[in-house]
């Protein structure tokens, strides 16, 4: 099925402020191919049809820039993929021919989403195109790394393409550890993997497209593509068995050099000069130093900080953690100008006086034009997050929609 060749250049949303997209060079950096112009333009009218609903060509020209020409025949190969349908003529109180409405047929097709971020159990999904969950599992791991887990993987999603119910049209994975744009699990302790091409391997014995991101990034992709989280300047802080961020940036994953970026837990907030102020010693990290934000806000961290403490004692240590979090995120607030600073994570713990208190924090760190209308809030996917986002990893890779 042609829904399942990858797309071979990334795409990024129209953006209307004149501003390059992350990601892109100010020179070319190769030459450019007719067959990534075809693919190109095609992801354009892609994600017109998704974001936007049915329309007609014409509308899709004026919307992509791309000639009517180009347009009708970009429709007509989608058409005979299946991915678009003809939805009859759109009534219109004009003289002339009816424009015939076009339509991506997004309940057609499905995704299998998984999510790798808990130590303890592996969850998995089939979605819709839409973000809709079709059926879920969760698989537990008892404590198995390395190739063990990777047989856990597989075996899940095994179980849940069985599950589907319409063609498949890949499967995305959000794991921990830094993780190339080929899919390829540089370092994920915590799942004692490293240098492990798990997108390839993966979809060499399943038989279908497979797409791996940092768990992070993939739940930033989702906030961005199902939450309705501006692209402009996004950033998802996820605490969960350890702490990371993704950030979409002019509707662009931002990904880093050494696809590192968004790595903050690592970020040191406690010193001697913390020590000699009254703070607790510095814990230490799993990196190997002491000190990292990782070690005060993660949900080990929070959960033994706040156990056995009324809830008075307990907001007051949340609101020191939610200080040292402000003081960690007010220099890429800053750098990146950023409009959204969403917090995934049990609300019980991030949504009161640590939130509060990050957002004074940044507030009071920040030059005010930036501060002022920042947004710091609880991602609105909840617990679907990163599942949301592995699917909009299917979307963007296999598709060119983001």
């Amino acid at each position: 099925m042609t829904v399942s060749e990858p797309v071979t250049t990334p795409a990024v949303r129209p953006s209307t402020s004149g501003h390059r997209g992350v990601g892109r060079t100010l020179r070319p950096t190769g030459k450019v191919l007719p067959e990534h112009a075809r693919a190109h333009n095609r992801s354009l009218v892609l994600q017109h049809l998704f974001h936007q609903g049915p329309s007609s060509r014409a509308d899709l020209a004026r919307s992509t820039g791309l000639t009517r020409v180009t347009v009708s025949d970009l429709v007509s190969v989608l058409i005979s993929e299946g991915l678009v349908a003809e939805l009859g003529v759109r009534p219109e109180g004009r003289v002339g021919k009816p424009a015939t409405l076009v339509g991506m047929r997004t309940e057609e097709f499905q995704v299998v989403a998984v999510d790798l971020a808990d130590d303890a159990s592996l969850r998995g999904a089939v979605m819709t195109l839409t973000g809709v969950v079709v059926a879920r599992r969760t698989v537990s791991l008892d404590g198995r790394t390395g190739d063990a887990a990777v047989a856990v993987l597989e075996d899940l999603c095994r179980e849940l393409l069985a599950a589907a119910d319409r063609p498949v049209v890949g499967v995305g994975i959000g794991s921990p550890g830094v993780i190339d744009a080929a899919g390829v699990v540089v370092q994920a302790p915590n799942r004692g993997w490293y240098d492990l091409p798990l997108a390839a391997l993966l979809a060499e014995r399943l038989g279908v497209p497979v797409q791996v991101a940092n768990d992070a990034n993939t739940h930033a992709l989702g906030e961005y593509t199902y939450g309705g989280a501006s692209g402009a300047g996004l950033m998802v802080v996820t605490v969960g068995q350890g702490l990371g961020a993704g950030i979409v940036l002019d509707g662009a994953l931002v990904r880093g050099p050494a696809h590192a970026a968004g790595e903050i837990g690592h970020v040191t907030v406690v010193d001697d000069r913390d020590v000699r102020a009254g703070d607790p010693e510095p814990r230490p990290c799993a990196c190997g130093r002491a000190g990292c934000l990782e070690t005060l806000l993660s949900l080990p961290a929070l959960r033994r900080a706040t156990a056995g403490r009324s809830p008075e004692e307990s907001d007051a240590v949340l609101a020191s953690v939610g200080r040292k979090l402000g003081v960690a995120l007010a220099p890429v607030v800053s750098a990146l100008n950023l409009a959204e600073v969403l917090l995934s994570g049990p609300p019980e713990l991030l949504d009161g006086a640590l939130r509060v208190e990050a957002l004074a924090t940044l507030r009071a760190r920040t030059l005010p034009l930036l501060g002022q209308d920042l947004v710091l809030r609880m991602g609105s996917l909840d617990e679907d997050g990163a599942l949301s986002g592995a699917a909009a990893l299917v979307l963007s890779g296999q598709l060119g929609v983001t």
